[in-house]
Formats: C-alpha cells, structure tokens, sequence
C-alpha cells in the first residue's frame, strides 16, 4: 500500500479490495503454503492442543486442514457469546452457523486459555513485525490479552496482499509472535 491511511476503517476497506482481486486458484494456492508454513513451525508441531480458526469467504480457506489436524491434535475453535469469545472442541460434524456466520461448535464446554498452545488469529491486516488488525470489535485481542493466556504461541495468517508497512495501533492491541503471508 502506497498512501498512509488515516483510519482502520479505510485500511479495510483497501484491503478488502485487494483480496477480492484474487481469483480461486490464487486463493487455494496461497491456502496450500501457508498450511505447509504452519505445519513446518517447531512450536505448532509440537502442540497438543491447538486452536484455530472458521474461516470467512475473504479469509484463508484452511477448514480442510483444522480438519486434518484435528486426527492427531486437539483442535480447539471459537465461539462468540455477547463480547465473550471462548473456544470449544472442534468436531466437523458438530458444527453450525453462529455469530456473524461464522461456523461454531455447538457445546457449551470451553478450552481454558491455559491449555491452548498455539493459536492461528485471522487478520483483516498485518505487518510482517506481528501488528495485527482484526475486524474491529476486540475478541482476540481481549481474549489474548487475558494473564492466563500469555504463554500462548500466536500465529497470524493472510494472503500477501493483506500485508501493510504499518498499521494504527493501539495499547490493547496483542501483537503476533509469527506471521504467515503467502
């Protein structure tokens, strides 16, 4: 990106802009490397407990391998509740369409953060140092930023074209450990 937005709000919308540009294949393909990038991370391979993502149509498509993880890891996804973001066992065939459309599990039993190793965080944005802009209503950084989850391993992912030099960030704001572009 050229300019230098003034707000997030802008930012969005010009990177919407741009993964909308991407055809299938491109997608797919970028899909294909960042699960690949993923599985190569010492940290994720070693993880037993691993939480993830459903992804949106202008997101990663990597259900597929949450899918395939989920056989050797416990795979752990989010479910929203008002403000409240929690995360529950993932079992593909348990899933249904929650907040804002996005697949959710249907218990009610939640992963502690204490539990979770590794987290995979969309991202709207990204820097390649780790700032990371979501969609604008705080549920992963509210969740990172919680004492007990501080030791998690945050993985953030996007297409190359939602990297930025730099974002407006603000206190609350948690920052990636790794960020995975492809």
């Amino acid at each position: 990106m050229e300019r230098t937005f003034l707000t997030k709000s802008e930012l969005r919308r010009a990177i919407r802009a741009n993964i909308r540009s991407l055809s299938a294949d491109e997608r797919a393909e970028a899909a294909r490397l960042i699960v690949a990038e993923i599985e190569s991370d010492p940290r994720f391979a070693a993880a037993r407990t691993v939480a993830a993502f459903m992804p949106l149509g202008d997101e990663p498509p990597l259900r597929e391998a949450v899918e395939r993880w989920a056989q050797s890891k416990r795979m752990v996804v989010p479910k929203i509740e008002g403000d409240e973001m929690h995360f529950c066992d993932f079992r593909a065939d348990e899933m249904a369409s929650g907040a804002f459309g996005i697949a959710e599990p249907q218990t009610t039993a939640t992963c502690p953060p204490e539990q979770i190793e590794v987290m995979i965080v969309p991202a709207v944005g990204l820097t390649r140092q780790g700032a990371r802009m979501g969609r604008g209503r705080g549920y992963y950084d509210r969740y990172l930023g919680q004492h007990n989850a501080a030791s998690i391993y945050k993985i953030s992912t996007c297409f190359a074209c939602q990297l930025v030099e730099e974002l407006p960030t603000e206190p609350h704001d948690v920052v990636m450990d790794r960020v995975v572009a492809h």
